[in-house]
């Protein structure tokens, strides 16, 4: 894996692929530095070996053309806060004032270019668009892997004017690491966690997992289609009708295939989607009719904690329950716990998908399992199809 590390940038401008795609508040003040922060040693790398940056990035999903709201001007003071270098700023990614504004840039300097989905030849990948943003560097640096996933003309286009001048920044080697630490040398026993609202959107992932895999812990919203299609009662949970016998299948192929595969046994159900709901806990195949199945509940806790901390390797996706809402958030927190207590007695454990990461961030464990992953998307891709056009373009 060629990394920043095989390269001495010194009197070299490199182009960098960052994920500064952070979210704002109201008055466009950055509420969630994570990215910025991860990005912040690979640039500090460039810098300290004599050489300049041109940082280019998406923020949110501009329907065409500039809109002030995801304007990457926003993040300016953050960036430098973080660096501890002033940061220029390009009104556009493209055109012959940021290229001006590129080659005047001199070692130790850094360039944030305008927010790349303001032209759609970003997103279509557009092989003229990727040649205009490699002109403005000398080497091309990939460290946005929560976009690796996706064949833009920054992502993956751009690297083909680039044939030997290419390589990964630190948070993309980071992240390939830990997922080949997982995926091809993971020591045994070695569960995954999988929860979240829909099976459909693990269909993929659970059956490349299942090849892999010892124990599947199961939970969120996506369990009550599960527990429908073994004929349980689930009130008015949430249940995808057509999910049912794929639900079934995976339950076949997991006992083919000799993996253990988990399903609650109880839940906290509310009488309606609401932090204020009433709630009970009840038999997960025996809820209520008019009452919503909205975390897993404390024998599951249980259950799930045993299993947790008799793994050497742990891959968690996707919440437990709602726990958004402070009432159905225990089951999420109960996880989250358990996976950071079998880190500290040596297993290692990924935690990856938005809504994982952001439960980690809020139970302050972050620090406490394994990795992190920056790219929840790009991660469940990775595990689907083994690579992504990102990773491809430096690789080749």
């Amino acid at each position: 894996m060629k990394t920043i590390d095989n390269v001495n940038f010194k009197d070299r401008r490199a182009i960098i692929r960052v994920d500064f795609n952070v979210p704002l508040d109201e008055k466009f003040n950055v509420t969630d530095d994570t990215r910025i922060r991860a990005a912040i040693p690979t640039i500090q790398k460039i810098l300290s070996d004599g050489g300049s940056a041109v940082l280019m990035s998406h923020l949110g999903r501009p329907k065409g053309g500039y809109e002030e709201k995801f304007s990457l001007k926003h993040i300016v003071t953050t960036v430098e806060k973080l660096l501890s270098v002033p940061v220029k700023f390009a009104s556009d990614s493209v055109g012959d004032n940021v290229k001006n504004l590129a080659l005047e840039l001199k070692a130790g300097e850094v360039l944030l270019l305008e927010n790349l989905r303001f032209h759609k030849q970003e997103t279509t990948g557009t092989e003229s668009f990727a040649q205009e943003l490699a002109s403005l560097g000398d080497i091309y640096v990939n460290d946005a892997f929560g976009t690796a996933h996706r064949a833009h003309a920054s992502t993956t286009i751009i690297a083909k004017f680039f044939p030997k001048n290419k390589c990964f920044g630190y948070v993309m080697a980071g992240e390939l690491v830990s997922i080949h630490k997982v995926l091809t040398s993971a020591e045994k026993p070695f569960t995954a966690i999988m929860g979240g609202a829909k099976v459909s959107g693990k269909i993929l992932i659970i059956e490349k997992l299942l090849d892999k895999i010892d124990n599947l812990l199961i939970g969120g919203g996506m369990a009550y289609t599960f527990i429908k299609a073994q004929g349980g009662k689930i009130g008015s949970s949430l249940v995808e009708e057509d999910k049912i016998d794929i639900a079934l299948k995976i339950l076949s192929d997991a006992k083919a295939k000799s993996v253990n595969i988990y399903i609650p046994v109880d839940t906290i159900a509310g009488d309606g989607f609401s932090n204020d709901a009433k709630k009970q806990i009840c038999d997960i195949h025996k809820i209520p009719d008019g009452w919503i199945g909205l975390d897993i509940g404390p024998a599951t806790e249980n259950i799930y904690k045993n299993i947790i901390l008799k793994s050497k390797t742990i891959l968690w996706n996707g919440p437990m329950g709602v726990f958004e809402m402070s009432s159905f958030e225990h089951g999420t927190q109960a996880v989250a716990l358990a996976v950071a207590e079998a880190t500290g007695k040596g297993s290692y454990t990924l935690i990856g998908g938005g809504d994982s990461v952001a439960a980690i961030n809020k139970y302050k464990l972050a620090d406490k399992v394994s990795y992190v992953s920056t790219g929840g998307g790009a991660l469940l891709k990775y595990i689907e199809s083994g690579t992504l056009p990102g990773v491809e373009a430096i690789e080749k």
